[in-house]
C-alpha cells in the first residue's frame, strides 16, 4: 500500500529519481535537478512512499498571499492511479491560504488533472530556449565570453508565432488556479 506522508532526508535519492523519470516524457524533460531544491519561504513536502521508495512527490511553497505547487511528479510505474489527488488531498488541509497555484506546460494529462481538481486556468505565457542550432541574432555574450550557445527566455504569449519561426523549442506556460 502506498502511503502519504512528510519528507524526510533519507528520501532524497528516491525523490531525484522519482521527480526525473516522471519529467521525462514530458515538456520539461530537461528540467533535472541534482539536489533537492529548497525554498525561500515554508513549504510543506510531501512524499508517496511504496516499501520506503518515493514514487511521487508534491512540494508546496507558501506564501503570503497564496501557495503554490512548485513540483508535482508521480513515477511512470505509478501514474494514472490517484497518487497526485492523495498528494493533493494531504496538502490542502495544511495549507492557510485561500489561493492554491501551479504551473504547468503543454502535458495534456498534467492539464486534464489540474482542471478536474478544480484548478482554472488564470494566466499564460512562453518558455522560449535557445539552443546552438538556433540564429544568435540580437544576441550579446559578456565580455570574455565567445557567445550565446543556449538561453532560456520568457516572452508573452502574443509573440507565439514570432517565436516559434525563430526558435526550435517554445512552450505555452500555463497558471492554474484554485480557490481554497
Amino acid at each position: 500500500m502506498t502511503k502519504i506522508r512528510a519528507y524526510r532526508d533519507s528520501d532524497a535519492t528516491s525523490w531525484l529519481r522519482c521527480r526525473l523519470l516522471s519529467f521525462f516524457p514530458t515538456e520539461y524533460y530537461d528540467d533535472v535537478v541534482v539536489t533537492r531544491p529548497t525554498f525561500e519561504n515554508p513549504a510543506h513536502r510531501l512524499v508517496a512512499v511504496d516499501n520506503d521508495t518515493v514514487v511521487g512527490l508534491m512540494d508546496v511553497e507558501l506564501f503570503a498571499d497564496r501557495a503554490t505547487i512548485d513540483v508535482l511528479a508521480i513515477h511512470p510505474d505509478h501514474q494514472r492511479r490517484g497518487l497526485a489527488t492523495r498528494l493533493l488531498e494531504a496538502a490542502v488541509p495544511r495549507l492557510q491560504v485561500d489561493v492554491l497555484d501551479a504551473w504547468t506546460r503543454g502535458d495534456a494529462a498534467a492539464n486534464e488533472w489540474y482542471q478536474r481538481s478544480g484548478f482554472t486556468g488564470n494566466f499564460r505565457y512562453l518558455h522560449v530556449y535557445k539552443s546552438w542550432r538556433d540564429d544568435s541574432t540580437g544576441f550579446e555574450a559578456p565580455e570574455g565570453v565567445d557567445r550565446v550557445v543556449n538561453a532560456f527566455m520568457h516572452a508573452p504569449l502574443s509573440a507565439e508565432g514570432a517565436m516559434r519561426e525563430r526558435f526550435g523549442r517554445v512552450h505555452v506556460c500555463r497558471q492554474y488556479v484554485r480557490k481554497l
